[in-house]
């Protein structure tokens, strides 16, 4: 993340700012952009709607760093309904989960205990789990739990992050267990000696970490991003696959690339996320593309 972007994160954590986004009808015009809704319902009607246009998607109920075990285990029933409510209406997705929302930090027992609970209830569903990869501080507790899983139930995935400079150690670590590795660029606030801090650097370890994932045809590569030109490495690369693979883009953001590339038959799936807590993931979606901003002015102008 850029020093504009990490500005812009240290802004939107203030209360007084969180509480313009939160409290008002600008605010929250911008958290409909880029959030399917705030109920299970709202984001399976928005799952049918991408499915309508041949993507898949992966359901995020939002929320993280709980902080005791009656919040852990309420998301583990959130997500639990979201995969019976995925096989009920025979939705083409998965989940996407972030460890910390399941209790990781304060009882990474019970998390991994909830992780089993969602990978069986998710194979009874016919989909799969995906992980979501968080701060620097929890990337091995989150290795160490996904890896657990993955190799008992063999229906999970992995988020990694291209701006941290330990990423190709770790997937040497991940790859051999055969689940869906999804690659994304990063999102987090971290110092130079653990993440790569300019844009040039970023763009270049996700497309050596790109050509490692596409050239293994035991796992299933998700290439998460909205940049063009990383999108076309991954096209370049392609042809040479025989393992099945896919692109990920997030609800909301570059929607006329998505319909582009559904309409060209790419495979790609639509990460759409749900729920009240949806503040932490919007400041993240501002923080790396400022130009979000705008949004909400013009939303604050039009209302004033």
């Amino acid at each position: 993340m850029n020093v504009l972007g990490r500005a812009l994160l240290a802004v939107t954590n203030r209360s007084t700012v969180r509480k313009l986004i939160t409290g008002t009808r600008p605010g929250r015009a911008l958290s409909t952009r880029f959030v399917a809704g705030e109920t299970l319902e709202q984001a399976i009607a928005v799952a049918k709607e991408m499915n309508a246009k041949r993507a898949s998607v992966s359901l995020d109920h939002l929320g993280e760093h709980v902080t005791d075990r009656a919040q852990a285990e309420a998301a583990r029933d959130d997500y639990l309904a979201c995969l019976d409510a995925i096989g009920a209406h025979s939705i083409n997705g998965n989940i996407s989960v972030k460890l910390s929302q399941l209790g990781m930090g304060f009882d990474d027992e019970l998390a991994g205990a909830s992780l089993d609970a969602l990978a069986a209830r998710a194979m009874d569903a016919g989909t799969t789990v995906s992980i979501d990869m968080e701060e620097s501080a929890v990337t091995d507790v989150t290795i160490d739990l996904y890896s657990a899983a993955q190799r008992k139930h063999g229906n999970l995935g992995l988020a990694v992050q291209a701006y941290l400079h330990r990423t190709r150690d770790d997937l040497d670590k991940i790859m051999p267990l055969r689940g869906h590795i999804r690659l994304c660029k990063g999102a987090y606030a971290e110092p130079n000696e653990i993440a790569y801090q300019s844009r040039n650097e970023v763009n270049e370890a996700f497309d050596r970490l790109t050509n490692l994932l596409m050239s293994d045809d035991g796992v299933k590569p998700a290439i998460a991003s909205h940049d063009t030109e990383r999108l076309d490495v991954t096209a370049a690369l392609a042809p040479n696959r025989s393992g099945p693979y896919e692109y990920q883009m997030l609800y909301g953001v570059r929607p006329g690339l998505q319909d582009k590339m559904l309409a060209a038959s790419d495979p790609l799936r639509i990460y759409v996320p749900y729920g009240v807590a949806w503040y932490p993931y919007l400041t993240r979606r501002m923080a790396e593309r400022p130009a979000n901003i705008a949004f909400f002015i013009r939303a604050a102008l039009s209302r004033s």
